[in-house]
């Protein structure tokens, strides 16, 4: 597929999943991903992925008006991967050339002119506009399913808001537009000696304003979790004019706008810009893989080490099942990933102190691999190829998963968050819950896991993963129905249990029942008067969230 088929400049990405269009998995990958199958779905056959030609979308419901022909397309390419984001119903209609509500426009403005344009044409006209950062949402977050109340829908594109716009050496922050992707970000601020530091999963393909909308969660497993975090000020384009905050470090005055904007998902206008706040790279770093006999010792561990004040940067719990299922283990155990780093000074007191804590819980660990950035190693111990083997796998899952969808097999994930008491009672139940409802929904047993990606002195994040079958014969369109039942539960699960319905995937349309549930009427009542003054003819972003006052969706 030709590159001249689109307005688009970054590099061609696969529109039916996840990655770019020339990323493929490596021989030793296929064979790690057919070992799956032959376990899950031995008589199953695969099922090729979609190409573009496969595809015949209806033509745009309205004509596109001359002033906005030079960034607007309407290329069956813009319009296929505008369609969905990357979450595993996403991929499957995708398979099933589902695509019911492509965008009948595509967007790349390259000035806030042009997009205050755009949402002044959209308002008077009745188009629902889908603000696009990067397109990774797995929750529903940026698809064009907007109901029958609109007369057509536009998705508007970020990726021309790509720049590093000024870097305040002495305050340590920047100002960065907000379709900057992860890679681009870093790259700019690396000869300034910064670096942003926030790395969601979806790094190489997101983008800052996509993180402030969806409030996501980055590298660090305690203090900066969240880009919330990093937010130093923003502005915002909505439909009745421009938002813009101080740059603060910190204020009283008032409920924060800022706080209004994080985690609004395109519903209240378009995030452009946002100062952030910077860090030195690190030169200081340390790391180790911690074994326990019982994930309930790793728990205690963590509990412990999270309420010292010593705040690791990375403390990443995998219970049994998910040791298991990433083969880093011969035996049954839990497995504590731990790291510290600075830019400022030695980390070997921290990791030293947590390792007494870790030990005292029942862990168990052998090298430590502590590192100078300036001076190499410093203690010349084994690297940790455990850590190293289970981040890989992390970082490529979703590159497995693209392939495992034409077996037939549902591979997704959800995560929460929930205080230390509750923390046991969650954890039986959600896996129990889980395991019983895969049973019951498919025929087939699945594989329920968990891992800590968050923690906090007063609770962790714990983020499942879960395989199942989703239909013996491959059927995908059974499969997604199936995955459709599973995911109810799950939802019922985490927030009956008294979790949060999302800890940093946001809400998107596939959480909404949950964030209802988990939330104030009067609250939500509040949130869409804002909508409603930002966005009176509520445009932006129809069935994400909040619905706008007098349109109401429902839930999938």
């Amino acid at each position: 597929m030709s590159k001249i088929e689109s307005l688009s400049e970054r590099a061609e990405l696969r529109f039916w999943g996840w990655g770019y269009a020339d990323e493929h998995l490596s021989a030793q990958e296929d064979q790690l991903v057919e070992g799956m199958v032959s376990v899950m779905a031995p008589n199953n056959t695969e099922i090729a992925p979609p190409s573009i030609d496969d595809f015949d979308l209806p033509p745009p419901r309205l004509e596109l008006p001359e002033v906005f022909t030079a960034f607007v397309s309407t290329t069956k390419y813009d319009r296929l991967v505008h369609s969905y984001g990357k979450s595993y119903p996403d991929i499957v209609r995708m398979f099933l050339h589902q695509i019911d509500n492509p965008p009948d426009w595509v967007a790349f403005p390259k000035t806030e002119q042009q997009i205050s344009e755009l949402l002044a044409y959209a308002s008077k006209n009745n188009i629902a506009v889908i603000p696009f950062g990067g397109g990774t949402s797995v929750c529903g977050g940026v698809e064009s399913d907007i109901g029958e109340d609109y007369q057509a829908s536009v998705s508007l594109d970020l990726e021309h808001f790509n720049k590093v716009l000024d870097v305040d050496p002495i305050s340590r922050s920047a100002r960065v537009q907000g379709g900057t992707l992860g890679p681009d970000i870093e790259r700019q601020l690396k000869p300034h000696g910064f670096t942003l530091r926030h790395f969601p999963q979806s790094f190489r393909f997101s983008t800052l304003g996509g993180w402030v909308a969806t409030r996501a969660g980055g590298h660090f497993a305690s203090v900066y979790t969240h880009i919330d975090d990093f937010v130093e000020s923003t502005r915002l384009v909505t439909p009745s004019g421009v938002m813009e905050t101080r740059r603060l470090p910190g204020s009283g005055a008032g409920p924060s706008a800022d706080r209004m904007v994080l985690g609004s998902e395109g519903t209240l206008g378009v995030i452009t810009e946002a100062w952030v706040r910077l860090q030195s790279l690190p030169v200081w770093k340390a790391s180790v893989t911690v074994t326990f006999q019982s994930f309930s010792q790793g728990v205690e561990a963590v509990r412990l080490i999270s309420q010292s004040g010593l705040f690791p940067s990375n403390c990443r719990l995998l219970d049994e099942s998910e040791v298991h299922a990433n083969h880093l283990a011969s035996e049954s155990c839990a497995l504590l990933v731990l790291g510290f780093e600075s830019a400022d000074h030695p980390v070997t007191p921290k990791m030293e102190r947590a390792l007494i804590i870790a030990n005292d819980c029942g862990g168990k660990y052998t090298d430590v691999k502590y590192i100078n950035t300036q001076d190499q190693v410093i203690k010349p111990e084994s690297a940790d190829s455990t850590a190293a083997a289970w981040r890989n796998t992390f970082i490529r899952m979703p590159y497995y998963r693209n392939r495992m969808v034409g077996f037939g097999i549902i591979a997704d994930t959800f995560e929460t968050a929930i205080t230390w008491d509750k923390f046991d009672q969650l954890y039986e139940g959600i896996k129990r819950g889980m395991e019983k409802a895969i049973l019951e929904i498919t025929g087939n047993t699945g594989l329920v896991s968990c891992r800590f990606t968050h923690i906090y002195p007063d609770g962790p994040a714990p983020y499942f993963s879960f395989y199942a079958l989703g239909d013996t014969k491959g059927d995908l369109s059974n499969a997604l129905k199936n995955w459709r039942q599973i995911k109810h539960a799950a939802n019922e699960l985490v927030v009956n249990l008294g979790g949060t319905i999302t800890h940093h995937h946001a809400v998107g349309r596939d959480h909404k029942t949950g964030y209802e549930q988990q939330t104030s009427k009067l609250y939500r009542q509040t949130l869409i008067a804002t909508k409603q003054t930002l966005d009176p003819a509520g445009i932006l972003n129809p069935g994400a969230l909040i619905d706008p006052i007098k349109r109401v969706f429902t839930s999938p």
